[in-house]
């Protein structure tokens, strides 16, 4: 096809009009259904005629590796859970009505979890190797249409490993759609939608592509605003035919809602493909109106006003769940993050799934997406670099168009701690990336997640083509960044890397720890419980505590803000414990998705809600000595309590995010009043608990919708008599499901339990577990029962909407 110049029409939102129209255009559906899998290699799967009448009949998306057991014998190591990976194979026969064969049929997937090769009909479509890319396929070649049955099939091989340096999952583990379209239609992520704010009107840029089979046709293009009221509509006369046209289109906006963190507004960009009254495609993505800087004095700022990006990085498995998405696990953990004050996540280190962005927008999230975790040089013997000569251009190039439109997506990141930072390549391959991305979108800076802090060592950094500089840890050279990088702007990509089992203590905590102690030391700290102090006082050596570089980010304006490592804990990379440790201890929030205890060191930070937070649980031997700390906000002073008794008053000083006092451990209860000015802002108790009697469920959604992936995660608690949770339980709960839904999983935080992720048990951690439970797609109830062994039963009921 040949391309024709832009198309430019500028129409003020004053001309809005309406087009009465027939549309047999596109239709996407979901094509998760109806699908047969095969554990193992099997050649012969890829052929048309080929007996998958044995296979297991499943929907997508789908990780296998989360159904596996525990290992340590295998392939993927300890660094990627210790969770089989290998060979599978996915068939599915579909029919495609007669009435489409006048169309174009493609297929979407938007993600396979690696290597993956596609088959219809026995005719071979082609192969991706990046599990963490969306990629289509045009299918319409190969069909038949009518009653004959159509057989797609796809072979998935993540049996080379290791291949990765945390749990990628195995699998077609993200959505898979069918796209039917006119002959004439708009390609996939074929629109790109720019903002401008200029006092108070808005322009909004269109550039759309239309691939051109039949002459006389026009683009009509339609913004509705957050209300869903109709801004405005017009149409752009296309040219030629059996083209592939590029048209632009400008719409201005007066007194626009702004896209913000707080107020997350947006906008729908509706594009029809017409001939005559008749629509032969539609397009539609979803912008929002706003607009950011980065200065090097300023710091950053959104719609004008300045703020410190207070992000996280996350990983894309959802503890029991694995990699499989969904969409309301994915909202679950911004939610979370959210309540903490959070407004920002680095995808580490890939792309993430096309849901999760528009949660984002959503919910009103920036976004740092991150394209590469290697380039030409491993980081594991099976890695992506095997690949990245061949593929990094297309890969990179799907990424930014399938994401370009996002408001919540304000940088690109080219790659994490690469390697090649440490000699000359690192300056070629460096212009290379960032010019694919700006030849594709220049509105967002380019950065780089870079682990080594001098600028004279760093050749990614000398090639001088980022916008941004982004530095992984080294606090301490923070304050000296303009000194440093002279009128460079700053982000720190990744901090903290401090460690904490939810729920475990040990004292004193008066001094810092590094586990271990260096890059060349051997970790002989620890203990038998594989388990990490949840006071904020360990760290890796390369990182610090929650404290200390959070106290650097907030004092200097020139720092724009930073990324924590890690939002969630998540599966694989156990560091610093030797197998069976098998997930992280990194996250602010456990595997669960229950918070440690600086969730709340970040919530008195990062909120203007009243916050009163006190630690540990109350119950130790007698007369050890416990420290006991407080983190609070929007008070002058914390008072403590012993059974009623006053332990006396603490203050902040200087910089200081939390109180403590040595308390010698006798049974009762622990009391904390935060004051202002003398009136009382919060109070908080802890009290000792006696033996475990009862246990409680708690379901954060009991109302759920009949679509057969929706999810209610219920905690599990381990009571006492008074209602304490019993902070040691380890009771094995039992969990019976009965009606309209499923167990999808069950997990309890804890980083080196063997349980299975799918058996309908979970021993209590630290009094916690969790019980995921998945709705069908019949409407009814869902009765949840749990049990253990000397405790009383408790039960709960999830409605499945009508």
């Amino acid at each position: 096809m040949r391309f024709k110049g832009y198309i430019i029409l500028v129409v003020f939102c004053l001309l809005a009009g309406a087009v009465s129209a027939q549309s047999i255009g596109r239709k996407v559906e979901s094509f998760n259904g109806g699908w047969k899998f095969y554990l193992g290699d099997e050649a012969a799967a890829k052929e048309e005629v080929y007996n998958d009448n044995q296979w297991r009949p499943l929907s997508l998306p789908h990780d296998w590796s989360i159904e596996g057991a525990f290992s340590e014998k295998n392939n993927t190591g300890q660094n990627e859970g210790g969770l089989p990976a290998g060979i599978g194979w996915y068939r599915k026969t579909f029919i495609v009505p007669a009435s489409s064969q006048s169309k174009n049929v493609f297929i979407d997937f938007d993600g396979v979890y690696c290597n993956s090769e596609v088959w219809i009909n026995g005719h071979y479509l082609g192969k991706r190797p990046n599990g963490y890319i969306s990629f289509q396929y045009d299918l319409t070649p190969y069909l038949h249409f009518g009653s004959q049955a159509n057989t797609i099939a796809v072979k998935v091989d993540n049996s080379a490993q290791p291949n990765s340096r945390w749990y990628t999952g195995s699998g077609i583990y993200r959505n898979v759609w069918l796209t039917t379209t006119a002959k004439s239609y708009i390609p996939q992520w074929g629109t790109f939608v720019t903002t401008q704010v200029n006092n108070s009107n808005a322009i909004i840029r269109m550039q759309t592509q239309v691939a051109v089979h039949q002459p006389n046709l026009r683009l009509r293009a339609a913004v509705y605003g957050p209300n869903k009221q109709l801004i405005n509509s017009f149409s752009t006369t296309i040219e030629g035919a059996d083209t592939l046209q590029n048209i632009a289109q400008n719409i201005i906006v007066g007194q626009p809602r702004l896209w913000s963190v707080d107020q997350p507004n947006l906008y729908k960009v509706v594009l029809q493909v017409m001939s005559g009254n008749t629509v032969l495609d539609k397009y539609q993505t979803y912008i929002g109106i706003r607009s950011f800087n980065f200065d090097a004095a300023k710091g950053f700022s959104l719609n004008g006003e300045a703020m410190k990006i207070k992000g996280v990085c996350m990983h894309h498995d959802f503890g029991a769940l694995g990699a499989a998405v969904n969409v309301r696990a994915m909202e679950r953990q911004l939610e979370i993050l959210r309540d903490m004050g959070c407004n920002a996540i680095r995808t580490s280190h890939n792309p993430p799934a096309p849901e999760f962005l528009d949660l984002c927008d959503r919910m009103g999230f920036l976004v740092l997406d991150e394209a590469f975790d290697m380039w030409r040089k491993k980081k594991n013997k099976q890695d992506y670099y095997q690949y990245f000569l061949e593929w990094h251009k297309r890969d990179l190039e799907d990424q930014v168009k399938r994401d370009r439109n996002h408001p919540s997506v304000i940088m690109w990141s080219i790659g994490n701690e690469i390697r090649e930072q440490f000699d000359s390549t690192g300056i070629t391959i460096t212009h290379e990336l960032v010019n694919i991305v700006k030849s594709l979108d220049k509105t967002r800076p380019v950065t780089s997640a870079l682990s080594e802090s001098d600028p004279k060592k760093n050749f990614i950094y000398q090639s001088g083509a980022l916008d941004l500089v982004g530095l992984n840890y080294h606090h301490e050279s923070y304050a000296d960044f303009p000194k440093n990088y002279p009128n460079q702007k700053f982000v720190a990509t990744e901090t903290m890397s401090a460690y904490a089992t939810r729920g475990f203590y040990d004292t004193p905590t008066d001094s810092t720890r590094h586990w271990p102690t260096s890059s060349k030391a051997k970790f002989t700290q620890g203990n038998s419980e594989f388990a990490i102090t949840a006071y904020d006082n360990v760290a890796a050596y390369w990182g610090s505590t929650h404290e200390e570089t959070w106290k650097v980010i907030k004092k200097y304006d020139y720092l724009s803000g930073l990324f924590v490592w890690t939002g969630f804990d998540y599966l694989g990379e156990p560091s610093p414990y030797p197998w069976p440790a098998r997930s992280s201890y990194f996250g602010i929030v456990d595997l669960a998705g229950f918070p440690k205890d600086s969730y709340y060191m970040y919530q008195s930070e990062w909120t203007s809600k009243p916050v009163l937070h006190l630690l540990p649980h109350w119950n130790w031997q007698p007369g050890k000595t416990i420290d006991v700390w407080a983190y609070y906000n929007n008070a002058d002073e914390v008072e403590l309590y012993l059974n009623g008794r006053s332990l006396g008053i603490q203050k902040k000083q200087g910089d200081d995010l939390h109180v403590v006092w040595k308390v010698p451990f006798e049974a009762g209860t622990l009391k904390a009043v935060s004051r202002l000015n003398g009136k009382i802002v919060l109070t908080k108790e802890v009290s000792t608990a006696a033996e475990p009697d009862r246990i409680e469920l708690i379901a954060d959604r009991k109302l759920l919708k009949r679509d057969g992936s929706d999810l209610s995660f219920i905690t599990v608690r381990v009571l006492d008599k008074s209602g304490n949770v019993v902070p040691n339980a380890d009771n094995l709960i039992n969990f019976n499901i009965k009606g309209k839904g499923t167990l999808a999983g069950v997990d309890n935080g804890s980083q080196s339990s063997m349980e299975s992720f799918k058996e309908p048990q979970r021993k209590a951690f630290h009094g916690l577990c969790l019980a995921i439970v998945q709705a069908g797609k019949t409407p009814g109830t869902i009765t949840v029962n749990a049990t253990a062994d000397g405790l009383k039963p408790a039960t709960i009921i999830i409605r499945v909407k009508y």
